[in-house]
């Protein structure tokens, strides 16, 4: 008979590498509607009774989705490796403009989840203090606003009045940095007529000063304190110009933000943008954020 051949391998007690998805979680609601986020974090979170887990930095992720309702689970798979560098990750929705939720609904949205995150960082193993935003398209466009615009009681709602919604970095990826010239160049698109009613109003007169005020362009001024940023953009993107992202990162830089820019080479909008490259000048642009080291035992 021939002998058994058992290989050997060790445990892992310290849960090592281990990612835990905890998915289906209201962060607020309107309406009674439920808005959700799911949050990717370190495997010891799960059992706080034997492991304590070391507060880790946050980033808050923001999929586009032509201001609709975000699909949370779109960059899960890559935002993995995030959590095994030492981070916690939260993805997060915001409500559909074509439900009826016109500007700036998504941007408050996105400032409660940030609030909820700061109220319940020590449940989530999160260190309030190091919040990194993240967002691809209309997220990315949400990211800039609300990096933009921290604090700004004219985008708050009564949800965790007590926390702050300021980030330390903003990571944006194809974000529309200008909304009336992301309109002119898809007005060929179906459904962007639809789309600007609901997001600007039914009255158009009004329609310039509201895309105006949800260009993230418009809002940079001198003198404010405003976190670093991150900005990619294809340069053959077909829905939001290249050169928006140029004009983004001239106004920062003329009034003195921190911000790096990366001009993707013959990339369209998010099709064939992503590569590894892409996420790992995110991790080198957010290692001031991340802690030296991270230990969970």
């Amino acid at each position: 008979m021939k002998k058994m051949a058992i290989h050997e391998l060790t445990n892992n007690p310290n849960l090592s590498g281990q990612v835990r998805l905890i998915d289906n979680i209201t962060y607020a609601a309107v309406d009674g509607e439920p808005i959700k986020m799911t949050i990717l974090a370190p495997w010891t979170q799960r059992f706080p009774q034997k492991y304590t887990t070391t507060p880790r930095p946050l980033i808050v992720f923001v999929q586009g989705s032509s201001w609709r309702l975000p699909h949370l689970g779109e960059e899960i798979p890559q935002l993995v490796q995030f959590v095994k560098k030492g981070y916690v990750v939260a993805t997060v929705q915001h409500r559909n403009s074509l439900d009826g939720h016109p500007f700036p609904a998504f941007l408050q949205d996105v400032k409660t989840a940030i609030r909820f995150l700061r109220a319940h960082a020590q449940k989530y193993a999160i260190d309030p203090d190091r919040v990194a935003l993240w967002g691809t398209s209309s997220g990315a466009n949400a990211a800039m606003l609300a990096g933009l615009t921290g604090d700004d009681p004219a985008y708050e709602t009564a949800d965790y009045a007590d926390q702050s919604d300021r980030v330390n970095a903003v990571i944006s990826c194809f974000a529309p940095m200008d909304v009336e010239d992301t309109f002119a160049q898809s007005q060929n698109v179906p459904g962007s007529d639809l789309l600007q009613f609901c997001l600007f109003g039914s009255d158009t007169s009004k329609w310039n000063q509201v895309k105006a005020e949800m260009s993230p362009l418009k809002h940079v001024q001198s003198g404010k304190q405003y976190p670093a940023f991150l900005l990619f953009h294809g340069d053959a993107d077909q829905i939001v110009p290249y050169h928006q992202m140029e004009e983004m990162y001239n106004a920062l830089t003329k009034v003195g933000a921190k911000v790096e820019a990366y001009r993707v080479k013959g990339a369209n909008h998010e099709r064939d943008f992503w590569s590894q490259a892409i996420y790992d000048t995110v991790a080198e642009f957010l290692a001031p954020i991340e802690h030296p080291t991270v230990k969970d035992n």
